[in-house]
């Protein structure tokens, strides 16, 4: 697993375990995104190693028991990290009944502290969320098949001063924060400032990148229309020289004329300063060559 949402998971993977109060929240918002949260059985699904790595020893310092280790299947190639013995005291601690297996529903009141909001969704980010490589597009996405869920975790997140779109695809319901700040600060909050940096840092490539498309843009098009210009100038020039009336302009505008022939890529500033003359002084000659070279 090498995308960017790895590179995420693995730094949120790396941020100490200390508080019980922050473990049981980063339990919570993995359980609530992952697998199966029932009175039966707890699990969590998870194709990135390094979460796999940590659920046991989170689970150890939320709970006071340390599950075994999440096994991988042998295809599907998702690590799998269940919990069945514990499963009440789990269960309890988040203020679910032992048999309650209703529509599942978020408990803000074990989110009082704002450590805790941050360890639920580096927990919830971790087992339910990917994000797009800021290089191609903004895009930090939390899923879950659970309607209620998703208006509660937004809910949620809009207190943290984060709006996400809300939206169904697939059966499933999807949060979705698309700007790049507000994806910044949520990478911040959970704990992968690198990772933060890293979408700050791509904003600032794509804003040079664009300045540049657009300046050069710009250049290309002042060099389209000061050739698109000459052109016509050396079609007029040619009228003049083919009906013989060249010879017969003032020194100044056979001057004018050659210079233009010959430096076609000049532009008018370029032209002026070539012939020693200001730019009106220039338009005034090229504006005469013009209206000669349409006189018959």
């Amino acid at each position: 697993m090498s995308s960017f949402s790895a590179t995420v998971k693995r730094e949120l993977c790396r941020v100490p375990i200390e508080k019980n109060c922050c473990a049981q929240a980063e339990c919570y918002g993995a359980l609530l995104l992952g697998n199966t949260f029932r009175a039966g059985e707890l699990r969590i699904l998870t194709s990135h190693a390094a979460f796999a790595e940590r659920l046991p020893p989170l689970f150890e310092a939320a709970f006071g028991f340390r599950p075994g280790v999440p096994s991988r299947p042998e295809r599907g190639g998702k690590w799998l990290f269940s919990v069945t013995r514990q499963v009440r005291t789990v269960r309890a601690a988040y203020g679910y009944g032992a048999d309650d297996d209703t529509v599942l529903h978020l408990n803000n009141a074990v989110l009082e502290q704002e450590c805790c909001q941050a360890a639920f969704w580096r927990g919830a980010f971790c087992s339910g969320g990917t994000v797009t490589d800021p290089l191609k597009k903004y895009l930090l996405e939390i899923v879950t098949p659970h309607r209620v869920l998703a208006r509660e975790l937004s809910a949620l997140l809009r207190e943290s001063g984060l709006e996400a779109a809300a939206g169904e695809r697939a059966g499933v319901q999807v949060l979705a924060l698309k700007v790049s700040e507000a994806i910044e600060e949520f990478l911040a909050l959970t704990g992968a400032p690198l990772s933060a940096m890293a979408v700050m840092q791509a904003k600032l490539e794509k804003e040079i990148r664009n300045s540049v498309n657009r300046r050069v843009n710009c250049d290309t098009a002042n060099v389209d229309k000061t050739l698109a210009a000459a052109s016509r100038l050396r079609d007029a020039i040619g009228r003049l020289e083919r009906s013989g009336r060249m010879d017969s302009l003032p020194e100044t505008l056979k001057e004018t004329a050659r210079a233009r022939v010959a430096h076609p890529e000049d532009s008018l500033a370029q032209l002026a300063d070539r012939l020693g003359v200001g730019k009106s002084c220039l338009n005034h000659r090229l504006r005469k060559l013009a209206e000669l070279a349409e006189k018959q």
